[in-house]
């Protein structure tokens, strides 16, 4: 049975970085610092992915995939989604204007 997914959301999709924070840190017991070393990126890429004012890109995803044992679309994925969102928020009165069009 296949369940709808035509519902627009009212709330924004989790930014990668609050996963990070909220759930693979704690179960990992990882520190900002643990988790830049394990990743060998800096402190203030964490820092800034950690504070939602960094996006997720394909080679942090691949990055985060192998440390926590999960797929690069993970990552990606809810990048995506929280992009998506922001991107039809932002320019919901220009997308307004746009009419689909009708096949001949």
């Amino acid at each position: 049975m296949a369940i709808s997914n035509t519902t627009k959301r009212t709330i924004p999709p989790t930014h990668p970085g609050e996963m990070i924070r909220e759930d693979f840190m704690p179960d990992y017991g990882l520190t900002t610092t643990l988790l830049a070393d394990a990743l060998g990126v800096s402190r203030q890429t964490i820092n800034e992915l950690l504070r939602e004012r960094r996006s997720i890109t394909s080679i942090m995803a691949l990055r985060l995939s192998r440390l926590f044992g999960n797929s690069p679309e993970f990552w990606l994925n809810a990048q995506y989604a929280k992009d998506l969102w922001e991107s039809e928020r932002r320019f919901q009165k220009e997308l307004k204007n746009i009419h689909p069009l009708n096949a001949a």
